[in-house]
């Protein structure tokens, strides 16, 4: 088992193209063609404690970072339906991205070795990226707690 992405600031994003819960298409190129940023955040699970925490303080954060020109993005392997769940329960005012089968996660480096009690597995590191219009990474946190995601990215984007 291998970690084959490491992505730092200045390393060019990984192009993405990919729907939503909601079947709607969210593509890198057309974001930075409409010198949008992106907010592209990786969790483990919809819905359970760490995650919801961290969903929620985007969904309240969520103004601020729009208004520096940020489209906000969440990205786990949960399904469709987990995903409107969550979005429904929680008022998630942000799309979370379909990437059931992993392609995403690999791209930026997110699916990783972990280790548990001597065991080693593969899972989601928690990890956040801010892509510039111009598709390069501007921050990256390759491993975040839930509660401090949008405070770092706050503090990134000067807000």
């Amino acid at each position: 088992m291998t970690n084959p992405v490491d992505l730092t600031v200045g390393d060019q994003s990984p192009i993405f193209n990919c729907l939503d819960s909601s079947g709607q298409r969210h593509d890198l190129e057309e974001y930075m063609k409409d010198g949008k940023n992106v907010i592209l955040y990786f969790y483990p699970r919809d819905s359970t404690p760490g995650c919801t925490t961290q969903a929620c303080d985007f969904r309240d954060n969520i103004a601020r970072l729009t208004q520096h020109g940020y489209v906000v993005l969440g990205v786990s392997k949960d399904s469709e339906s987990s995903h409107e769940k969550f979005i429904a329960k929680q008022d998630l005012n942000f799309p979370l991205l379909m990437d059931t089968d992993g392609s995403l996660h690999e791209l930026f480096g997110t699916w990783r070795v972990k280790k548990n009690y001597g065991k080693e597995y593969m899972g989601v590191q928690r990890s956040a990226f801010l892509v510039g219009e111009d598709g390069k990474i501007e921050r990256a946190w390759p491993k975040i707690s839930p509660k401090d995601t949008p405070t770092n990215l706050l503090e990134a984007l000067g807000a």
